[in-house]
């Protein structure tokens, strides 16, 4: 592993990176590698704890991993640079049901004992399958996470609706929380040349999600003028649709849950903030409180000038969503996803039926969503929300952070890469948009 890391890092100022990264060609490939794991022995360990009890930095491990064979259509990646996102805090407290379970389902050698979790990557090809032909190994380049056989008619016009679509690193094993990691090739892009490794890996899952999400035909089809009320505002996920509705001509209205967060908002360019802490929209967990739907409705037609939004950009889920069907404009559009305060949504259905709104489920993006969503992080038009970054060794207490929405925008987590920073090889276009790049760094 040393031999591979040390020639990546030959790559670093040198005159042509590429020639410098091709030499990984010739490396043998370590029989085992460390990754971070849950264990299915330990899929029980939580039972009879409430969500909030449950703490990832109990059930995440890094350990050593056979290296898994590399298979037709197939790649290996030695991993930089990864990322948290959601599904590891799922995946670390075994909710809603234990991954194990899609493993099994799955089989191909990923029913194992130990499930290498991570949905983000950025790093460098070491071995590509029979069969792939647009990259070679050398090849630097980020992950999406969509995994697909389109095997069936159903996937060829939204690979998003093949019956086999899977979360690379959630339903699938060998995930980007690693050293290395085994990805279909179309997984593949290119990786932004301005960003350092771990800038590059944070954008891929959240960046894409938003993007079908809001601007896709297969979301919200955003468009000049909407007002989009944007949950979650300053968090991984809602950072990227507000560079989206900015660069879109929409305008958001960002609910965030504190002033620091409302101020990581304004700095992105968003005008319209509101700060969610002083509503209650439950009066207990059986009963939602109709008066607060009204009360948040009247602050954000305040903000807007008399203005519903046209789009509610959903993620929270059951605490929400009653208030982002009750907000959402006449014949508007309620798009969502995840679900991270709970799963079973109540709503009042006078107010999505008689005013003849929309709810849309949206779910990660498909391969040509996810690239087009790379391409702006490519030119420079959206830009990473990068916040904090951990080594390896420390992912449990950056899943515990977001589990408990203690972080602002991506946490990061280092694979390979030494130290933070490197990777970067264009520092002309860098230094264009450093301010942007930091912008969730400097808070």
């Amino acid at each position: 592993m040393q031999k591979i890391l040390d020639a990546i890092m030959q790559a670093e100022g040198a005159a042509d990176p590429a020639a410098e990264l091709r030499a990984v060609a010739a490396l043998p490939v370590p029989e085992s590698y460390r990754g971070v794991v849950v264990r299915a022995a330990e899929a029980a360990m939580f039972d009879g704890l409430d969500t909030r009890e449950k703490d990832p930095r109990k059930s995440l491990h890094v350990q050593e991993v056979p290296t898994p064979e590399v298979g037709p259509g197939e790649a290996l990646i030695a991993v930089m640079g990864s990322a948290v996102n959601y599904n590891t805090v799922w995946t670390s407290i075994f909710e809603p049901v234990p991954t194990f379970a899609f493993l099994r389902r799955y089989g191909r050698g990923h029913d194992r004992p130990y499930h290498v979790v991570g949905s983000d990557a950025a790093g460098v090809v070491l071995r590509v399958g029979p069969g792939v032909t647009r990259w070679r190994p050398g090849d630097e380049v980020v992950a999406h996470c969509l995994s697909v056989e389109l095997e069936d008619a159903a996937g060829h016009d939204d690979t998003m609706l093949d019956p086999q679509q899977r979360i690379w690193g959630f339903e699938t094993n060998y995930g980007g929380l690693a050293e290395l990691a085994l990805v279909k090739a179309n997984q593949l892009m290119p990786k932004p040349v301005h960003l350092s490794w771990e800038e590059a890996a944070c954008p891929g899952l959240v960046n894409s999600t938003a993007y079908r999400q809001l601007v896709s035909r297969h979301g919200a089809r955003m468009k000049q003028g909407d007002t989009v009320l944007i949950w979650g505002a300053s968090g991984g996920l809602g950072s990227y649709a507000v560079q989206f509705a900015l660069n879109g001509g929409a305008t958001p209205v960002c609910v965030v849950s504190s002033p620091q967060k409302a101020q990581l908002c304004r700095a992105m360019g968003a005008e319209l903030v509101i700060d969610r802490s002083g509503y209650r929209f439950w009066r207990d967990e059986q009963t939602q409180d109709v008066s607060e739907w009204k009360r948040f409705g009247a602050e954000i037609r305040a903000l807007t000038g008399g203005e519903d939004p046209d789009i509610v950009f959903e993620h929270p889920g059951r605490e929400t969503f009653g208030a982002s069907v009750y907000v959402a404009k006449r014949g508007g559009t309620i798009v969502t996803c995840a679900s991270t305060s709970g799963y079973l949504h109540q709503y009042d259905n006078r107010y999505l039926w008689m005013h003849l709104k929309r709810i849309i489920g949206s779910h990660f993006a498909n391969y040509r969503e996810a690239w087009e969503a790379n391409r702006l992080i490519m030119r420079g038009r959206v830009h990473p929300t990068l916040s904090r970054v951990y080594c390896l060794e420390q992912t449990g207490q950056a899943a515990s952070d977001v589990h408990r929405n203690l972080h602002q925008g991506k946490v990061g987590v280092l694979g390979l890469a030494p130290a933070e920073g490197l990777g970067v090889r264009d520092p002309q276009l860098r230094a264009r948009h450093e301010a942007a790049i930091n912008r969730f760094r400097n808070r």
